[in-house]
């Protein structure tokens, strides 16, 4: 059997860089990368939101206004606005990164970048106009 490896005051050590632990406010695209991480976190919210607005639905008509007079709160009401601009900033940057995530061919030429993003902004706007009118008919 042979001896673990040990440490000797001659053994070389690898150059490793102290990182800042905010390295992420260094430049404007990590920053934009944390805030779409943490973006997720509120799509988490949304999810729970909705399956508590189904539940209290299902339980009959006290259990969703109970549900209403709740979210009518102002903790819950800052949260959804919290968690709605972090929605949209996903999307928008999402949008925007698209055409470098996907790459899309037609023959031999590319689709250009600004038609992949507009694709993806016409379609949020057809889909919001759509349910903004079932919404309110």
């Amino acid at each position: 059997m042979s001896e673990p490896a040990r440490y000797t005051p001659y053994h070389p050590r690898w150059l490793r860089p102290r990182v800042s632990t905010y390295w992420w406010l260094e430049r404007w695209s990590y920053l934009t990368f944390i805030l779409r991480e943490l973006s997720s976190v509120f799509v988490a919210w949304f999810i729970v939101y909705l399956l508590l607005m189904v539940r209290a639905a299902s339980q009959g008509e006290f259990a969703y206004l109970r549900f209403h007079l709740w979210s009518a709160g102002l903790p819950v009401l800052l949260l959804n606005t919290v968690s709605l601009l972090f929605i949209v900033f996903h999307a928008v940057t999402w949008f925007n990164l698209a055409p470098t995530a996907m790459v899309v061919r037609v023959g031999d030429s590319h689709v250009p970048p600004w038609l992949i993003a507009g694709s993806n902004y016409v379609g949020w706007l057809v889909v919001s106009v759509v349910l903004a009118w079932l919404i309110l008919e």
